[in-house]
């Protein structure tokens, strides 16, 4: 089974609920895409940042899930920073990112960039995830 069909055959709920797509997937780099749709959206039809952070959050869970040692349980956020840099409206796509900044026994941090398809910057966020 490759990585982006044990990511795909994960459970996700919250991911799904969201239309998140697992495009890419490697040790070093997961991908993923969500289309802005209005119930994701804030005023002016612009991606609300809470989606923002939840997508990133998600796409960083994965990342670290295919990546956990052999004896892990599994993962959790432990903290989550975002820098919002721009908007993406209602219909466009956001594409997410995730590499790693650090991979421990017992933590691993991820940086996830989120630029619209015509490469514009979203957001920068950065996760640290607990290995249980």
């Amino acid at each position: 089974m490759s990585l982006l069909d044990k990511v795909n055959a994960m459970k996700m709920p919250f991911a799904e609920l969201k239309g998140v797509k697992f495009t890419e997937v490697e040790k070093d780099r997961v991908v993923a895409r969500m289309l802005v749709r209005p119930d994701l959206c804030t005023l002016r039809n612009t991606i609300h940042g809470g989606a923002v952070m939840a997508f990133a959050d998600s796409v960083g869970a994965a990342a670290t899930v295919i990546n956990l040692p052999e004896d892990a349980k599994g993962t959790t956020t432990i903290e989550s920073k975002t820098n919002f840099i721009g908007g993406a409206k209602e219909g466009q796509t956001v594409i997410a990112t995730a590499t790693p900044v650090h991979r421990g026994r017992r933590t691993q941090v991820w940086q996830t960039r989120l630029e619209t398809e015509d490469g514009k910057l979203v957001a920068i966020v950065t996760q640290t995830q607990m290995v249980l």
